[in-house]
């Protein structure tokens, strides 16, 4: 491998490795003219059926999933490190109970019809393409589902096409 400079995940200017580990990102989407939101650490990035695309993982009991499931667009915001109080109120409150975003000082927006947050420093708009529930049978690893899914609640992985990327 000469010719190369090795880099760790923190070298880089925008990685994925980084964003969704460490400082999280919001996934949120609307229904029926409401939006919701939640905070996620699981997805990732890449090429697929020759578009960029993003892909995410929503348990059955998330709200925000009835919000992807009806909608055709969700977004991915991404806030640089910053608000972590804010992500860690948003993935342990649910919108089912209360208008949890209006708690955080999150300033909500929405361009037709996409829901995502004003202070975060890159926003994916995102078309979805793909939605496929996972099972026990499909790990070719069985252990990851034990250690990860102890309660079957299996995730639903989504993908979609990254149409906008806001910086």
């Amino acid at each position: 491998m000469t010719g190369f400079k090795a880099f760790t995940k923190q070298d880089l200017p925008f990685n994925p490795l980084i964003a969704l580990d460490d400082e999280w990102m919001l996934i949120s989407a609307e229904k029926d003219g409401k939006a919701n939101t939640m905070t996620a650490s699981w997805g990732g990035f890449g090429i697929l059926w020759s578009k960029p695309v993003a892909y995410i993982v929503l348990r059955p009991q998330r709200y925000t999933k009835e919000f992807v499931d009806a909608a055709e667009r969700f977004s991915l915001s991404f806030f640089g490190g910053g608000q972590k109080k804010a992500l860690g109120y948003l993935g342990t409150v649910s919108g089912r109970d209360s208008d949890k975003i209006s708690q955080t000082g999150l300033t909500l927006k929405s361009e037709n019809g996409v829901p995502y947050f004003e202070e975060a420093k890159t926003v994916l708009v995102c078309k979805k393409l793909f939605r496929q529930p996972m099972t026990a049978e499909s790990f070719v690893v069985p252990e990851v589902a034990r250690v990860n899914y102890p309660g079957g609640d299996f995730h639903t992985l989504y993908i979609g096409e990254i149409e906008q990327i806001r910086l």
